[in-house]
């Protein structure tokens, strides 16, 4: 009974494999448990608010990854952890998907709301403008000057090959590639005016068209003037009179690189060059700015009138020309701009004569000198 007893009481041993087993249960419950706390709380992050205080931009630059635009966003403060970032990204199955530009960030917006901009959002346009009558080279003055955008232009474009008008263009895109957007809106614009021009024009080629197009650019600020502007220069080159326009002149002085600040001088006036119109039959030897395309279409096809002649009607632009038929009309026209001149020059005599009347008078005051009348 004793022996019994005590082989009853005797613990029996415990089968190895299972106490193996046992742990790597623990083990793996304990790895899930952390995983998946781990996995709560990077999708809570995530998806929570951000603290951006207020709404931003942020950039991406063409061909940057995943894990580059995390880690800028983290420095720029967007984000608070890249990792958390970049792991959803991948499981999204983002990462091949940034897009490249400036993108609207709004306040306090998540992760989550950040990945959905970059990757599915509208870039920020930015815009590069043209303004009708500019010459190539303060295109690409206007061009270089952009800092947003990058690169350096191959060449300088032929004059006459931009079209005037606003260029979207997204941050980081290339300088070229902008030009080369103005130069095949141009083309596009072109074929179709010249398609569509009067048949009865003395034009030969769309390249010429361009040419008097600037001529009629350059002459003429008031958009409703331009058919009128473009008459005149195609009645007299269908007359075989000369253009005499002085836009011509100083084009031939500048080279479109300045403007002259300056009346023409006679010898300007007489001396021939291949831009002077006073003094060569014709066209002009090329374009002298970048005509818009009411100017353009202005030259394609004129108004139908007689006129030969026009001259300044008022003391500015806008005040638009005077149109004559024949010279003697033309000349009454000249005098009346002769008067308006003249009395230009008074107004700004006067002008000049006031401001130093009050120069002197402040400082006699400040002077303590308040006589009023010669002794």
């Amino acid at each position: 009974m004793a022996d019994r007893k005590n082989k009853r009481a005797k613990p029996r041993r415990r089968n190895g494999l299972i106490d193996i087993l046992n742990g790597v249960l623990s083990l793996f419950v304990i790895a899930m448990l952390l995983v998946g706390g781990l996995f709560f709380f990077g999708l809570n992050r995530f998806y929570s608010a951000g603290d951006i205080p207020q709404d931003t931009t942020f950039l991406v630059e063409p061909g940057s990854s995943l894990g580059l635009t995390a880690e800028r966003l983290e420095t720029q403060g967007l984000i608070d952890n890249r990792m958390i970032f970049q792991a959803a990204g991948m499981a999204l199955k983002k990462q091949g998907k940034l897009k490249a530009g400036e993108f609207k960030i709004a306040a306090h917006s998540s992760m989550a709301d950040i990945l959905t901009e970059l990757t599915e959002g509208v870039p920020v346009l930015y815009g590069v403008t043209v303004p009708e009558g500019f010459t190539s080279w303060q295109v690409i003055e206007r061009i270089n000057g952009d800092s947003h955008l990058i690169g350096e232009i191959s060449n300088m474009p032929p004059e006459g090959s931009i079209l005037p008008n606003t260029y979207s263009y997204i941050p980081g895109d290339t300088r070229q590639s902008v030009l080369d957007k103005m130069q095949a809106a141009q083309k596009k614009a072109l074929d179709e005016i010249w398609a569509g021009r009067d048949p009865d024009l003395p034009i030969k080629t769309p390249e010429e068209l361009v040419t008097l197009a600037s001529v009629v650019e350059k002459e003429t600020g008031v958009a409703t003037e331009r058919p009128q502007v473009a008459a005149v220069f195609v009645n007299r080159l269908k007359r075989g009179m000369r253009l005499q326009s002085d836009p011509t002149i100083i084009y031939g002085i500048t080279k479109g690189q300045s403007t002259l600040g300056r009346g023409l001088k006679k010898s300007e006036i007489e001396a021939k060059t291949p831009y002077n119109t006073y003094q060569i039959d014709g066209l002009p030897a090329g374009p002298i700015a970048n005509p818009g395309i009411e100017s353009l279409r202005a030259a394609a096809n004129p108004a139908k009138t007689k006129d030969l002649y026009f001259v300044a009607a008022g003391a500015t632009p806008s005040d638009g020309h005077l149109f004559a038929e024949n010279y003697a009309d033309h000349r009454k026209n000249v005098a009346k701009w002769r008067a308006i001149e003249k009395q230009m020059a008074i107004d700004a005599q006067a002008d000049t004569e006031a401001a130093k009347d009050a120069i002197e008078a402040e400082q006699a005051q400040e002077t303590g000198d308040t006589t009023t009348t010669a002794q």
